[in-house]
């Protein structure tokens, strides 16, 4: 499987990490391998429990787009 990342500079150094296709998949590291070691570790916790955590109404707003 493949999936996209969207690597950041983070403000206080170090990189952060998110998975658009994955709500609330994201991680951290000082360097790149860390952080592509890292998000690894975070897509494969989020595919195994990812389903089971509840989207809470007041705090998020889903949209469906067609482009």
């Amino acid at each position: 499987m493949k999936i996209k990342i969207i690597v950041h500079k983070a403000e206080e150094g170090g990189f952060w990490a998110e998975v658009p296709a994955l709500p609330g998949c994201v991680s951290q590291g000082e360097t790149m391998d860390e952080i592509r070691d890292n998000i690894r570790e975070a897509i494969e916790l989020w595919l195994e429990t990812g389903d089971e955590q509840p989207i809470d109404p007041s705090q998020a707003e889903i949209l469906e787009m067609a482009v």
